[in-house]
């Protein structure tokens, strides 16, 4: 049962990797990294590895899709600014 939870852990990080990669608008892929960053909290946590899968859901799930956000919305903002 235990390996059948790895397997499934780690077709669910490979196929959200495959989706990050593949995603093309900005704000998407931050969306998809951040489903990214919970799968691999996910297979951490089916590993036996607590703490790790704790710091992946906050810095994998949350900080660095949010800095991306953030990052791709100023980005955004000033293309806008300079147009005018």
């Amino acid at each position: 049962m235990a390996d059948a939870l790895v397997v499934l852990s780690l077709v669910l990080v490979a196929g959200s990797a495959t989706a990050a990669v593949l995603t093309r608008d900005p704000v998407r892929q931050c969306l998809v990294l951040s489903l990214l960053g919970l799968a691999l909290a996910v297979l951490f946590t089916v590993l036996q590895a607590p703490d790790v899968a704790l710091s992946q859901v906050a810095v994998g799930a949350a900080l660095t899709p949010l800095l991306i956000l953030l990052t791709a919305r100023k980005v955004r903002r000033r293309g806008r600014d300079r147009a005018e």
